[in-house]
């Protein structure tokens, strides 16, 4: 980029704007998955929604490409952009709670820790993922899921209202009664029609929580998963627990016996009476007694960053996902055997349950298409060594073509790694991807937003 479009840039807005020779370069242009080396001829940390708006209506008028960050914690990378505009909202990273209608406003910038913070002061919660440095603006575009989604649905079933700007440089609020269609698609539809620059939730009470850790030797796989399965759907709505295959680190709260074991094991979130949560979790020796199993009363937003200081930013990623309504036999098998083979300590497999309150939506309601769907999967390949990329690469791809037969066809979209290819964003939207594309020929005729999981614009009739 010129220094005259650079200069151009830097009077139009609040923010920095940072080009390779800024000092800041290097900092604003990685992100979470350190797999990521791409680079922006700008970044523009964007003070704030008129910022946004300015950005949007120069990089527009000059033709240039386009990407936009929220938390920096897309897979792919899709916040960045070789040689292209990186609009930067971490500046905008902050929470107003009002706890006499139950809600909360959140900068499009704010990770989930932010929210969490900030809502738990006031014993309320929304559900969002599972690691506090999560961007929530891609979490919640995406769909968003984690320990609340049996007790509060999805996260999109919790979204009130956003404040967007759209591709010619406009601001709108969009709700249930403004601009409907936008909110629609806006609801599991990813960064596909505009920025948003903030989030309104409801929240629900939410304080202490029963927090409980069992794990198994990896090769009781196939007695614990196939237990898993038939209990948890089956289990009350304050019962979350996701499925896991992972290598103990070293470290409490597990004892010295078991670090550096590959194990099966589910994590769980009690979301009723903590002090009950050992009675309910009594059923752990079913399936085979637990080589560990430990439960807690916690605060909300601790088991919300419980595994962060594990997977910290800057490490080698790369995950593939893909929604299941049943665990066959036969899928039981793939599991055991990528589970005795983790490639790396970092690299594991979850299944997070999306039944129960994420059910009772209806499936036209939101642009997520997989109300059906009983558990969200995601293999993951992490390491922090680069010479490792191609192993853990390696290991998710062929784990993930292995289960893909036994899926439902289309993953969560914040789950897609790297090059999967239109067909894949298209079984991921399933038959909303063309109402999908009608809203974005509304709102995005000329495809801006296009550093996504794209949903094109229908043609012109």
């Amino acid at each position: 980029m010129d220094s005259s479009t650079l200069d151009a840039m830097r009077t139009s807005l609040r923010g920095p704007v940072m080009d390779p020779r800024h000092p800041d370069y290097p900092r604003a242009r990685s992100v979470y998955n350190a797999m990521i080396d791409k680079r922006p001829a700008a970044v523009v940390r964007c003070a704030d929604a008129a910022d946004v708006m300015a950005a949007v209506t120069f990089i527009r008028d000059r033709g240039l490409e386009l990407a936009v960050r929220g938390g920096g914690h897309s897979g792919p990378g899709l916040c960045l952009v070789d040689d292209g505009v990186t609009v930067d909202l971490s500046p905008m990273r902050w929470v107003r709670v009002d706890p006499a209608t139950r809600t909360a406003q959140a900068g499009g910038g704010s990770q989930l820790r932010d929210l969490d913070h900030a809502t738990h002061g006031f014993g309320l919660a929304t559900p969002t993922g599972i690691v506090s440095m999560t961007g929530l603006g891609g979490l919640t575009l995406g769909g968003g899921h984690g320990y609340l989604t049996r007790k509060y649905g999805l996260t999109v079933d919790n979204l009130l209202a956003a404040d967007v700007v759209l591709a010619d440089g406009s601001f709108v609020t969009t709700s249930e009664t403004d601009h409907p269609d936008l909110f629609w698609a806006l609801r599991g539809g990813g960064g596909n029609f505009g920025i948003v620059t903030s989030f309104t939730y409801r929240l629900h009470p939410v304080d202490t929580v029963g927090v409980g850790i069992t794990v198994w030797p990896v090769d009781h796989t196939r007695e614990v998963l196939t237990w898993y399965r038939d209990f948890l759907p089956r289990a009350p709505e304050d019962t979350y627990g996701f499925f896991t295959l992972f290598t103990v680190p070293p470290g409490p709260p597990f004892p010295e016996g078991l670090h550096g074991r590959k194990v099966c094991g589910v994590v769980w979130c009690h979301t009723g009476d903590p002090r009950t949560t050992e009675d309910v979790l009594a059923v752990v020796n079913e399936p085979a007694p637990p080589a560990f199993h430990f439960t807690t009363p916690m605060p909300y937003p601790a088991l919300q960053s419980m595994f962060d200081e594990l997977i910290p930013s800057g490490y080698q990623w790369y995950w593939r996902g893909d929604f299941f309504d049943r665990i066959p036999d036969a899928a039981v098998d793939v599991h055991l055997k990528y589970g005795e083979n983790l490639p790396t300590p970092l690299s594991l497999m979850h299944l997070y349950p999306v039944d129960a309150a994420a059910h009772r939506v209806d499936p036209d309601d939101t642009a997520w298409s997989y109300r059906d769907a009983v558990w969200s999967g995601v293999f993951a390949g992490v390491d922090p060594d680069p010479a490792n990329a191609g192993t853990i690469r390696q290991w998710c791809v062929d784990y993930w073509e292995e289960m893909h037969p036994h899926s439902m066809g289309g993953s969560y979209v914040n789950f897609m790694g790297q090059g999967e290819g239109q067909e894949r964003v298209r079984a991921t939207y399933r038959d909303h991807y063309d109402r999908l594309a009608q809203v974005k020929r509304t709102y995005d005729p000329d495809n801006l937003f296009h550093a996504n999981q794209n949903v094109r614009p229908a043609p012109q009739l």
